[in-house]
């Protein structure tokens, strides 16, 4: 059996690491929920350890620092091992944050993922070129804290946000420094200075997401969000009463076209995952477009604190009365004026005696 292993891995070792990746991915996505539930965290955990095992085991072998050891045989298959732990440990992030209805506002961060996937075709040496190597570490250590520090201190913003960045980089300058010591193939494969300046670039990087409203503010994550006509609180359920999309539009709940009767009141449903125990302040921003400049002015900042742990999200809303016909954005945001999702619609207003097409649903 050992044989027919090496046998196909010789054979399709040009398309493995890919494979290995996305095996990783498709894993996750059966297997993890929720990142506050235990067996999320130990599974994230077992990755993170095992993607750092990995790498140092790849990159001092070049030594001979498994011959005449049981790991010589093996040595083939640690590329492959690092390439399905970066898998995992991606995916874990992008099953987070599919979960938002905005999804442009996580598309710079799968559009990083992309590149990871197939950087390892874009390269010549693939996942042995140790700088790919040691920065898609660190980025997984950089993700993987900024989920896991506030999921445990039950606390978020942007200064645990800089700390889970700076224990991230820490961890990676430490590890590069220690395998940079060891093992004299990284130090002729690699410039000290130079990876550095990559990490220190894909620090920065992030930073910038995350300030500019790039990626969501984890590990919250806008789960639903309606414009609706009604909605109520019966009996700890919420009663949302809202016009339906078209039926061949399956990918949207609620249509983006709002007739509202004259002097009646527009609501703001939403739904926000948070992990067990975390508060925090979350504010809908209304926006109204001006016609005449094109320009979005803020109309309203209403609040409300939400408290984590149900699956679906805590629910709440705002409303206004008497909108403007035109063009309105709602913000999703929290305290800090970080945006977990945006929800778009237009206004149009319509005779009391016209009938509209409405659904009622408990959410």
């Amino acid at each position: 059996m050992l044989t027919r292993a090496r046998s196909f891995v010789t054979t399709y070792q040009d398309y493995l690491p890919v494979l290995f990746f996305i095996a990783g991915f498709v894993w996750d996505s059966l297997t993890l929920g929720r990142i506050d539930r235990l067996y999320d965290r130990v599974i994230l955990c077992v990755y993170l350890a095992s993607l750092t095992v990995c790498i140092y085991l790849y990159n001092v072998a070049d030594d001979g620092k498994w011959d005449n050891t049981f790991l010589k045989p093996y040595e083939k298959y640690f590329p492959l091992a690092i390439q399905f732990f970066l898998g995992g440990l991606c995916s874990a992030y992008v099953i987070y944050f599919s979960r938002s209805v905005s999804f442009t506002k996580t598309l710079s961060f799968f559009l990083i993922l992309v590149v990871l996937l197939f950087a390892n075709e874009l390269l010549k040496k693939r996942i042995s070129n140790k700088y790919l190597q040691f920065s898609a570490y660190f980025f997984m250590c950089f993700t993987f804290f900024s989920f896991f520090i506030p999921v445990m201190i039950k606390k978020m913003g942007s200064d645990i946000f800089i700390m889970s960045g700076l224990i991230s980089l820490i961890i990676t300058v430490v590890f590069i420094t220690y395998l940079y010591r060891v093992s004299p193939s990284t130090r002729n494969e690699i410039n000290k200075k130079k990876m550095f300046g990559i990490i220190a670039g894909i620090y920065l990087m992030i930073h910038t997401f995350y300030f500019f409203n790039l990626i969501p503010p984890v590990p919250l994550a806008l789960e639903t969000g309606i414009v609706a006509q009604d909605v109520e609180k019966i009996n700890g359920e919420y009663s949302v009463t809202y016009q339906e999309e078209l039926w061949y539009k399956f990918w949207r709940r609620n249509s983006l076209i709002y007739f509202q009767e004259p002097g009646s009141n527009i609501y703001v449903f939403a739904s926000v995952f948070a992990p067990t125990n975390l508060t925090k302040d979350i504010y809908h921003r209304w926006n109204w477009k001006d016609p005449a400049t094109g320009v979005w002015n803020e109309t309203d900042r209403i609040g409300y604190e939400i408290t984590g742990g149900r699956d679906e999200g805590y629910r709440g809303f705002t409303f206004k009365r008497n909108v403007t016909d035109g063009f309105w954005r709602v913000d999703v945001i929290t305290g800090e004026g970080l945006i977990l999702g945006i929800i778009n619609f237009e206004v149009r207003t319509v005779s009391a005696d016209e009938e509209l097409n409405v659904v009622e649903q408990l959410l």
